[in-house]
């Protein structure tokens, strides 16, 4: 969750700078859901993170010189400076790269966990993200309604920070919850809040475990706030100030932080070490990749990555 946080500031900072091209959103405050995701799969399972999923990612193995690649644009990094920074991933690593379109993703995990099941392999896990307001897209209705109906170990989570982009709750969905939502798909709903690091780890392990088990698709609602306007390009200026100093406003860090200290088992200045450690790595990072090619279209081959023949690092 640090890791993630301390790399997002940077990020931002580096997109105002004018350093990154596209867009950059960061996962400030959500850091207690997705590294909990990232933390519950194993090797050999299928992760599709979305836009707001550092944290998850870095959880699921993501090494942080290639994230400062792909912001950046090298050409040694995993798609080779040629996207738009959010849609990275190692398919053949069970690492899926991001298709913009939301709900999407949902219909390519089922795919990928449809195909492993082909290949007769066992206890394998699909996971994927999504927000409030990608809920109300038809790709999610469609896949979810498959993944029902293969009983297909997929775990779904929905992070309802309450505005899909500037559109709050009330004018998205009319129904109590979104978790009511699982039983007219026969899926198992769970509902969490995401403010708290404990809870998140105990919920999200569990959906997953239950997906692992047998017992088909999972739906993982979280509440929470984003702490942040939807993207750097944007002030949130449509957030009202008493929701953000509700109990979903809360910092998930901050919190787990001092969840943390309170149990003695991290002490300040071991807290104060960590940061500054991380703080470390991340310069060291960029500066590694600032001094890295950019993608040359004069010897650029423009082929599929997956193309038979290139180097087994790029091929999916």
């Amino acid at each position: 969750m640090l890791l993630a946080r301390v790399l997002e500031e940077k990020l931002a900072s580096l997109y105002r700078a004018g350093k990154i091209n596209g867009g950059v959103f960061l996962g400030k405050g959500q850091e207690a859901l997705s590294a909990s995701l990232g933390m519950s799969l194993r090797k050999g399972d299928i992760f599709a993170p979305l836009i707001r999923d550092q944290a998850g990612r870095l959880a699921f193995g993501e090494d942080i010189l290639e994230a400062v690649r792909t912001y950046m644009g090298s050409a040694l990094g995993p798609m080779r400076g040629r996207e738009g920074n959010v849609h990275r991933g190692r398919p053949k690593d069970g690492y899926y790269a991001m298709i913009s379109h939301l709900g999407a993703m949902i219909s390519v995990v089922c795919g990928g966990l449809i195909a492993r099941r082909f290949k007769g392999e066992k206890g394998v896990v699909g996971a994927t993200c999504i927000g409030d307001g990608g809920t109300s897209t038809g790709a999610f209705h469609e896949a979810l309604n498959l993944a029902a109906v293969e009983k297909l170990p997929l775990v779904l989570l929905i992070a309802n920070n309450q505005f899909a982009y500037s559109t709050p709750n009330d004018r998205e969905f009319a129904c109590h919850d979104l978790v009511d939502r699982a039983i007219g798909y026969g899926v198992e709903g769970h509902k969490v809040d995401a403010t708290d690091l404990d809870a998140c780890l105990d919920v999200v392990g569990r959906a997953v475990a239950r997906a692992r088990e047998g017992h088909g698709p999972q739906m993982v609602v979280a509440s929470l706030l984003r702490l942040s306007g939807h993207g750097e390009h944007d002030d949130a200026s449509y957030i009202p100030e008493a929701l953000k100093a509700a109990h979903l406003g809360q910092d998930c860090l901050k919190t787990a932080e001092c969840t943390l200290l309170d149990r003695k088992w991290i002490s300040p200045e071991e807290l104060a070490e960590l940061t500054g450690s991380i703080q470390q790595q991340v310069e060291e990072a960029i500066a590694t990749v600032q001094r890295e090619p950019a993608p040359d279209p004069a010897t650029e081959t423009w082929c599929a990555l997956a193309t038979p023949g290139l180097d087994d690092t790029f091929c999916a």
